[in-house]
């Protein structure tokens, strides 16, 4: 392995120690969002707080108290007997 094979190797490591800490705070940042939502905090203030868009955080952390909304789609089925 010469001095190039080396820093790639090297490389493709500290990329992957980096994916590992980015996915470990993003878990704990969406729990606090979560946290904060059932504490009655807003998108609007988390989303000051962290940088992020308001709309990104009330995906992220939605409303606890408003029901969920269920979307359905039907599609058109053809009936083979017809």
């Amino acid at each position: 392995m010469d001095d190039l094979d080396a820093r790639i190797v090297a490389a493709a490591k500290k990329r992957l120690r980096a994916e590992v800490a980015f996915n470990s705070a993003d878990a704990d940042l969406r729990e606090l969002l979560v946290e904060g939502r059932a504490a009655g905090k807003g998108p609007s203030h988390m989303a000051k707080l962290t940088g992020f868009t308001r709309e990104w955080v009330a995906k992220i952390a939605p409303d606890p108290d408003k029901k969920r909304k269920i979307r359905i789609v039907r599609s058109k089925t053809t009936d083979p007997e017809s």
